[in-house]
């Protein structure tokens, strides 16, 4: 990534590495329960939030669909496109799952609707980590997580080709 993206550094997670981060949220969050439902947040929080469901044996599982890329600059505002059921009750006895919290922009929006579930990320940056109440691993403000779902397989260069500069 360039560094006028503000990112600097690059968090590769395979399918694997996801599973298994999700897989030690659950564990983290399976005492804190028992939860009345999963809310996971669209889009990337769908896969974790399966795994966790799946962990917990949770089989009330809604979505919040937010959008909070702005074209002038990431992260601007947040559109929630979709509310959730756990709004009825502020999200009391409610799991709230993201992949992510970078900026918490997200995270505060989503956490107006659903003040007193509890809200969990797989990887957290430090400017969103005070808007969520458990993660895994943290990685630092200028890292982009690259997940697995925006990865493909290529075809890798031999030494070859790299040294040939091809």
């Amino acid at each position: 990534m360039a560094s006028s993206s503000g990112y600097n550094k690059m968090f590769p997670v395979s399918w694997t590495e996801l599973h298994r981060d999700a897989r030690a949220l659950a564990w983290r969050l399976a005492d804190l329960g028992p939860f009345k439902g999963l809310v996971a947040i669209t889009r990337g929080g769908l896969v974790p939030a399966a795994i966790v469901a799946r962990e917990l044996n949770l089989r009330l599982i809604d979505t919040i669909c937010s959008s909070t890329y702005d074209r002038m600059e990431r992260g601007a505002k947040v559109e929630l496109l979709k509310g959730t059921i756990a709004e009825q009750d502020k999200g009391k006895g409610w799991l709230i799952v993201d992949d992510l919290v970078d900026t918490g922009v997200t995270a505060r929006a989503v956490r107006a609707r659903l003040p007193e579930a509890h809200f969990a990320t797989v990887y957290a940056k430090p400017a969103g980590r005070p808007s969520v109440d458990s993660f895994i691993t943290e990685v630092s403000q200028d890292t982009w997580i690259l997940f697995p779902w925006d990865q493909e397989a290529v075809m890798a260069k031999t030494i070859a080709e790299l040294k040939a500069g091809q």
